[in-house]
């Protein structure tokens, strides 16, 4: 009677390109050397995990999706399962004109299990989730402060709209109480037309009530251990305020991922794109692939700092020149402010005017 023999896969890598959707997961399997099988399963860790320990037990398991509306939950379920995975930007996955024209999530995800087996994607930090939830917070006010300057601009379309002129005395007051009480005693000829403006007062009221709440939050997820320290540091550097310091902590989360300033100021987006062939080399501006967010505080306390910090000031006088554009020279200026930052933070010793060049 001939003993059956389990096969043993130890020593072995298995590729795993997964294209997460909601309802499904396309999954690719590759081994070494071929296609073991492409399938579509539920969206759950646990049955990929089975799957691959049944038919390939003792192997390494390497998984890799691309980052997007899922965040890094399916990461850390796959890797509470034991499954080695990483998250890696779509934008960083060589995809040719075809695949790009012929979508399909079977292919999609065999793209990813080609491209992990040659070894030619780079992993994204994934945060841990007390930071990554610190971070929710700061992300959620910005976007209360875009919703509450497009609730203004509709009521200011609203005033142009019906030809109502804002008295000189509340030009330099706009969105004061004495401003949104003038709204409400405007003379609209029908109901209609003052329920509008009613409704958009309101609107406005809760955003800006809300905004205080969130700031308040913000001010007591400062004092927590976590911060605490940081913090102060930070606002040591003129320009530096809490609400930006804040914004800087949770989006960066962790300063020793990037070994040099160069690094850092390639994630916030302060650095330019170059488009070269042959002996040609062009630079296209400031780069695209960059945290919006970030870079956009970044500038704002820039131009804040170069009131504060003479120093500043000075090399943005020595840099300008009435050809350039101010928005574009305050960039290089603001990678003086991050180095300020950066150097802060590593040393741990608060900033002192002139300290750093």
């Amino acid at each position: 009677m001939s003993e059956h023999i389990r096969a043993d896969f130890s020593g072995q890598r298995i590729y795993v390109g997964i294209d997460v959707h909601v309802k499904n997961w396309a999954v690719c399997i590759l081994t070494a050397s071929s296609e073991h099988k492409a399938f579509v399963q539920d969206p759950r860790a646990a049955d990929l995990a089975r799957y691959l320990r049944r038919n390939f037990p003792g192997a390494e398991y390497l998984c890799v999706y691309e980052a997007g509306y899922c965040g890094f939950w399916p990461q850390r379920a796959m890797a509470a399962e034991g499954l080695n995975c990483i998250v890696v930007h779509p934008a960083d996955v060589p995809t040719t004109n075809k695949q790009r024209r012929r979508r399909r999530d079977r292919r999609d995800a065999r793209k990813l299990a080609c491209t992990l087996r040659s070894g030619d994607l780079t992993a994204l930090y994934v945060p841990d989730k007390v930071a990554e939830q610190d971070r929710a917070l700061l992300r959620t006010r910005h976007q209360l402060v875009k919703k509450q300057t497009a609730c203004k601009n509709q009521i200011t379309g609203q005033l142009r709209f019906y030809g109502f002129e804002v008295p000189e005395e509340l030009e330099r007051s706009r969105w004061s109480g004495q401003f949104l009480a003038y709204l409400e005693q405007l003379p609209f000829s029908e109901h209609s037309g003052r329920r509008a403006m009613a409704l958009l007062l309101i609107e406005l009221r809760q955003l800006r009530a809300l905004l205080a709440e969130v700031l308040r939050d913000v001010r007591v997820l400062a004092q927590e251990d976590r911060y605490r320290e940081n913090i102060a540091l930070l606002r040591s550097v003129p320009g530096i305020s809490l609400l930006s310091g804040m914004i800087f902590l949770t989006e960066v989360m962790d300063l020793r991922r990037f070994p040099t300033l160069d690094h850092l100021c390639s994630y916030v987006g302060l650095v330019p794109d170059e488009d070269s062939s042959g002996e040609s080399v062009r630079v296209t501006g400031i780069t695209r692939r960059r945290n919006p967010f970030l870079r956009h505080i970044l500038i704002e306390c820039t131009w804040t700092a170069m009131r504060q910090d003479p120093a500043l000031l000075h090399k943005f006088e020595e840099l300008w020149s009435p050809s350039d554009k101010k928005s574009k020279v305050v960039v290089a200026i603001a990678r003086k402010l991050l180095n300020r930052m950066r150097h802060v933070l590593q040393e741990r010793e608060p900033y002192q005017l002139g300290l750093i060049k």
